[in-house]
């Protein structure tokens, strides 16, 4: 007598299998130890040693002497010409006019966040006494803290990337090989040949995710926040992976494909950014998906999980959503092969 429940599973481990092996067949695994490597390469020995620059250079015009007890890591300057040249050469330098008695702050306009701290230095360098003093806020060092803006970042452009390009890769390779017109005959429930593509790939996200957090922020520091932060990669990988399945079923070669990942790409990391990294805030923001889920993934870098609740029912509701839709084109392609 036919089991129903078991021939399901024995179905779904053959389509798994079939999937993994095709995957390696595919040096999708090599492309991603490649890019794990280049990844972390270029965190450890070039971004952390170029950004581990010196602090923010403080020039100080004070021709009266009105400031006392002021940090010998501040530069004199004997006048406002040679103050604002000094900042021209130095745009990331910060200067003190206090000729009227009152120190005012003089820099060039950066980003809002580096601003804030540029300025905050500045004073704590000219008042040495109790009249200022520094709070210590968190347990990152600013190394620390790089490495896991540049990890965040990193990943999550590989999730992007990966779970669009890699599917797609696959069943355009199937397709050719016409795989998807023999199960579109199979006796089977069809909704697993998407489930196990699905899989594979969150679990190859969620792999590469532990790695490139590991390495790069550190084993002892990872452990902390390496649960928030798979948890975040896998709401991401079932979104992008999803999205490459729905629109792999819908266009007719890899030439249009490519054309649609660079317009997703693009509204997907761009805007996501620029809101998140510098002072460019757009108004619409707060209504773009991948926005909070990349702030998901930075604030669970930074040891913060977001506990919202709204925010991940929407994220399952988005992926109930895109599950209906990549079924729907699965079928119609299925339509056209059988």
């Amino acid at each position: 007598m036919w089991n129903h429940n078991e021939g399901s599973s024995n179905h779904f481990c053959s389509l798994f299998k079939k999937d993994c092996q095709m995957i390696l067949y595919g040096k999708f695994i090599l492309v991603a130890f490649g890019s794990l490597i280049i990844y972390t390469l270029f965190i450890n020995f070039g971004y952390v040693n170029f950004m581990n620059a010196e602090l923010y250079n403080v020039y100080l015009f004070d021709p009266q002497g009105t400031q006392q007890g002021i940090s010998e890591l501040i530069d004199p300057v004997t006048s406002l010409e040679e103050l604002n040249a000094a900042l021209s050469a130095d745009a990331n330098g910060v200067g003190i006019d206090a000729s009227s008695g009152t120190p005012d702050i003089v820099f060039y306009f950066g980003s809002e966040k580096a601003d804030n701290h540029r300025v905050d230095y500045a004073l704590s360098l000219l008042h040495q006494d109790n009249q200022y003093t520094a709070r210590t806020v968190g347990t990152n060092t600013p190394e620390l803290k790089q490495r896991k803006e540049m990890t965040c970042e990193l990943l999550f452009i590989e999730i992007i990337a990966v779970g669009f390009l890699g599917i797609a890769s696959l069943l355009f390779k199937e397709k050719q090989m016409g795989v998807i017109r023999v199960h579109a005959v199979l006796p089977f429930n069809k909704h697993l040949f998407i489930v196990s593509k699905i899989m594979v790939f969150l679990l190859s996200d969620l792999i590469f995710a532990a790695f490139m957090t590991v390495l790069n922020i550190g084993f002892l520091d990872a452990v902390g926040i390496l649960p928030d932060v798979l948890l975040q990669t896998a709401i991401l990988s079932l979104m992008m992976t999803l999205t490459g399945f729905g629109c792999t079923m819908l266009l007719k070669d890899f030439r249009q494909f490519s054309l649609a990942y660079l317009a997703i790409a693009v509204f997907a990391a761009a805007p996501v950014f620029l809101s998140a990294n510098t002072s460019v805030k757009m108004a619409w923001i707060d209504w773009h998906p991948f926005y909070h889920v990349y702030m998901g993934l930075k604030n669970a870098c930074f040891g913060t999980p977001v506990t919202n609740p709204v925010y991940y029912l929407s994220s399952a509701c988005g992926i109930a959503i895109l599950f209906q839709i990549v079924q729907i084109a699965f079928h119609k392609e299925m339509g056209k092969e059988g």
